[in-house]
């Protein structure tokens, strides 16, 4: 004897990189549920982007089953990343340098010749 499950199986939608009403748009038009561990009302952060789902795109579930989305990394997973200085620096002056001071006469010269 075969049994015959009512809630028949669905493919998960890839939803990384989608804003998040279209991932619930998304989801939601499979079959699915979505839920959001770092964002309990889901339903306000319509502009942010999902980072991480699980399960994986392409996996086989129950329908109403429920897709976990992250819209942000996680500890030490990414993201922006620290921001060191350049190496080597820049050399002093800037837009002195290139620009004649207010009142002066014109700088043609300092804007052709090579930093």
């Amino acid at each position: 004897m075969r049994l015959v499950s009512e809630k028949p199986d669905v493919l998960v939608p890839r939803l990384v990189g989608l804003m998040a009403v279209d991932a619930y748009e998304t989801a939601h038009g499979q079959g699915l549920s979505l839920y959001a561990p770092d964002r309990p009302d889901l339903r306000a952060a319509v502009v942010d982007h999902v980072v991480r789902q699980y399960p994986r795109p392409g996996a086989q579930v129950l329908r109403e089953s429920t897709v976990y989305v992250w819209f942000d990394f996680g500890e030490g997973e990414g993201g922006g990343g620290v921001r060191e200085p350049r190496v080597p620096l820049p050399p002093p002056g800037g837009l002195g340098r290139e620009l004649a001071e207010p009142g002066g006469p014109p700088s043609y010269c300092a804007a052709l010749s090579p930093p």
